[in-house]
């Protein structure tokens, strides 16, 4: 055999056995074969672009499915058995993960599929590349149901292998009925958020500081954002990615004409030959002679003449038809022409086509407050079981009433969510769309509170009480799929917080935030959670429950503290005591007794914060909580070590690991190991060694930024004991390369002393000199009384080594 038949024998080998998008891209090289064809005559033939073709060839992108049906047909193969592998490479489903932050080898891809029955604007495509390839920017208008939005996630999937930092999309409902248009300043955050942009790195006002930052982000990497459904040129100013490589993709009813910057792209109704083309693919139709289309063209015709030649309208009746083997094409044209207008014509024949069920459930749809949905919330909404609603989102799948953007998650388009919500309107009454609305506020609160269970963190252990638990829930395997969930449903928790706000259902708003908390931890959301807490607060004083009452007030204090801002946080706490002792709860007094201990150590207390920590103690274990008792006793072993009481700090952590637990990431362990890491660094030095690397392991394990970066401080602490200078320096630094990632501030005060020590035992007291000092600078700001006297002990250590004599 030849070297060549050798490669195409070892490249079928492959295709059996390998990676997806390999596999994939082996599959595509054998029908480049077949074609005969270079890559730039392949690329010219199917409409791809020569670079795009090489990449997908190559295995270094999966192509979007339209390029897979295209090289398919140029060689005449049937495609549909490439869909699996197709739907493999295209969607892999790897570990969630650990951290928003911490993980970055895949980027955000936030764009919804294309459809895989795209058909003609060729002409419009090349206006829409031709636009961004000359200002980095284009706006698609057009009137509602035209088909902007596939266009331009069409073009965006195209584009995507040139921009891989991020695909972003968010869609600013522009004209979807029932919720005003996204204002620039939450489209901001949100896209700050998917860029994974630490909060506290966010300005917290003013959408022109927000704007800035946003143009700056961008400016050093390579997105496609997608802005889909604006309402006007000053809702996406703010939004344009400004000088850059990024680009941004808009698409409006409106021409927007007051964006000079942006060259405009209209789209009108497809072309009859589209039309006819788009009616055949999506229904299903094998073409040839005996052919339903083709055996009736009259019909056919009319079809497309009341479908008034519009995408959306034209998929709507391909699909009753793809589904009604027994219908003619003369059948469909009847029932289209029973309506009174495209759409009208398109819903009213789809809808009919439900049953009861299917038809009620569609109208509910239009009453979810977030921009999709899965099976879970929908069976909530719908008060059905889970397979139940499982089914019924197929069947409007399959009558195209829903779109399916990403496997498990559905959305509607503005149209259908138009028409469905003004049919509830009609045919539901008040009471009844009141309390389906009710069952999701629910669903999310107790949602939440199922993944905020399953993430290391000192949780409420309290079940949430706003509302009946719904039937079924999603389920959590472990930490980081409740994450990957509180990621994926983010949106979605907020739109319902913000709902129950405007319903004034106060149990939700006071509820919802407490159970984000361990979320927020991951991603250092302080400035966002002491706003949500801030309204909890609000809507537990009109609910004048004490218990509840109390809880806020700590949950906000404990917001404050870790914003750094000392002397709300004891006012917060000190309103909090007030309340709490009126309840009588040993669950809230502890908790609330945990934190103020925190916040007397950072006051520089010696005394107070031991009792504290051992109130708190007792009153978990009166409670019934031994994860609690736990943090109580570490934290009480790592006051103890602050004061030099090393061998009682030792025993103390050791009996928190000798408490029995069944989770490797215990979150008690990680403040016990510090301890024990720093406690016996003299005396035993490997055993110190081992506890600071398991510490360490655990904190990148839960993707914590904050710990993580202690973890390397107190790794840094015990091998400067140990004279391993370098090394600690190395620690320290790794330390605060992490909290200037994490822009807060404020978190430094833990470490500068510390840090600053290490250094003069190095050699190097002009760096000691710089830290001591900048933490004296930083603690009166912070009310640290106890940092500041190590800043000054520290400095006056120095000078006294440094000073002539």
């Amino acid at each position: 055999m030849d070297g060549h038949g050798q490669g195409r024998a070892a490249e079928r080998g492959h295709v059996a056995k390998g990676d997806p998008q390999d596999e994939l891209a082996a599959r595509l090289r054998l029908l480049q074969e077949l074609s005969g064809l270079g890559v730039r005559a392949l690329a010219r033939d199917t409409g791809l672009s020569s670079s795009s073709l090489s990449r997908y060839l190559n295995g270094q992108t999966a192509p979007p499915w339209p390029a897979v049906v295209a090289l398919c047909r140029l060689v005449k193969r049937d495609p549909r058995p490439l869909r699996p592998l197709w739907e493999r490479a295209s969607a892999p489903l790897p570990a969630p993960p650990k951290s928003s932050r911490q993980v970055r080898a895949l980027p955000r891809n936030d764009l919804p599929r294309d459809v895989s029955d795209f058909t003609g604007r060729e002409e419009r495509l090349a206006a829409v590349f031709t636009a961004v390839e000359s200002h980095r920017a284009v706006s698609v208008d057009g009137m509602a149901g035209v088909g902007k939005t596939a266009l331009v996630i069409h073009a965006a999937h195209r584009l995507a292998a040139d921009f891989p930092d991020a695909q972003l999309y968010v869609d600013l409902h522009g004209f979807t009925e029932g919720r005003p248009p996204l204002d620039p300043d939450s489209a901001l955050r949100m896209l700050l958020g998917a860029l994974d942009v630490p909060s506290e790195r966010v300005p917290r006002e003013g959408v022109e500081q927000l704007a800035a930052c946003w143009r700056s982000e961008l400016a050093r990497r390579r997105v496609v954002v997608v802005l889909d459904n604006a309402a006007d040129a000053e809702q996406v100013r703010p939004l344009l990615p400004g000088a850059g490589p990024s680009v941004a993709l808009i698409t409006s009813r409106n021409r927007l004409l007051d964006l000079d910057e942006v060259p405009p792209v209209s789209l009108d109704v497809l072309s009859a030959r589209e039309s006819a083309e788009l009616l055949a693919r999506a229904s299903g139709d094998p073409g040839g002679a005996g052919s339903r289309l083709a055996r009736d063209p009259e019909s056919a015709a009319e079809v497309l003449r009341l479908c008034g030649h519009l995408p959306l309208a034209l998929r709507l009746a391909a699909a009753r038809l793809r589904h009604r083997p027994g219908w003619t094409v003369g059948i469909l044209a009847e029932r289209l022409a029973e309506g009174a207008s495209e759409f009208d014509r398109a819903f009213a024949m789809s809808v009919r086509q439900l049953d009861r069920a299917q038809a009620r459930l569609f109208r509910m749809l239009g009453l979810l407050p977030g921009a999709s949905f899965d099976e879970y919330v929908v069976a909530a909404l719908a008060d059905v079981p889970l397979r139940t609603a499982r089914v019924m989102l197929e069947d409007l799948l399959d009558a195209h009433l829903v779109q399916q953007p990403a496997a498990g998650q559905y959305r509607l388009h503005d149209l259908v969510h138009q028409h469905a919500r003004r049919a509830a309107a009609e045919q539901d009454s008040e009471e009844e769309r009141g309390r389906a609305l009710g069952r999701v506020l629910d669903y999310y609160v107790h949602a939440a509170a199922a993944a905020d269970a399953a993430m290391p963190f000192l949780s409420s252990g309290r079940p949430p009480a706003a509302g009946r638990a719904p039937a079924e829930l999603p389920r959590f395997s472990d930490k980081n799929a409740a994450f990957a969930w509180l990621v994926a449903e983010y949106g979605n928790l907020m739109a319902a917080f913000e709902t129950a706000a405007a319903v004034g259902a106060d149990a939700h708003v006071c509820e919802l935030p407490r159970f984000l908390r361990a979320y927020f931890a991951r991603r250092c959301g302080t400035t966002h959670l002491n706003s949500l807490f801030e309204r909890a607060l609000a809507a537990a004083e009109r609910l004048g429950d004490p218990l509840q009452l109390a809880e806020a007030h700590s949950d906000l204090g404990f917001a404050r503290y870790n914003a750094g801002r000392m002397a709300e946080a004891a006012a917060a706490y000190e309103a909090a005591g007030i309340r709490v002792s009126q309840t009588g709860d040993a669950r809230a007094e502890a908790e609330l007794a945990l934190r103020r201990g925190y916040l007397s150590w950072d006051a520089g207390q010696v005394t107070e914060p031991l009792e504290l920590f051992r109130l708190a103690g007792k009153l978990y274990d009166k409670s019934g909580s031994p994860t609690g008792a736990a943090h109580a006793a570490a934290s009480e072993a790592w006051a103890m070590l602050q004061l030099g009481q090393r061998e009682e700090a030792a025993h103390r952590a050791r009996a928190v690991l000798d408490t029995p637990h069944t989770d490797p990431a215990w979150p008690p362990a990680l403040t016990a190991r510090l301890t024990l890491g720093v406690a016996l660094a003299h005396e035993a030095p490997d055993e110190a060694a081992e506890h600071l690397r398991l510490a360490l392991a655990q904190a990148r394990d839960d993707g914590h930024l904050h710990n993580q970066a202690w973890c390397l401080n107190c790794q840094g602490v015990a091998l400067r004991q140990m004279g391993r200078y370098e090394e600690a320096l190395a620690s320290h630094r790794e330390a605060f390369a992490l909290l200037d990632e994490l822009f807060e501030e404020h978190w430094k005060i833990h470490f500068l002393n510390g840090y600053g020590e290490t250094c003069r035992l190095a050699g190097l007291p002009e760096e000691a000199l710089r830290l001591h000092r900048q933490a004296l600078d930083m603690a009166p700001r912070l009310g640290n009384q106890y940092a500041a006297a190590r800043a000054h002990e520290g400095i006056a250590t120095v000078l006294a080594q440094t000073a002539p004599h």
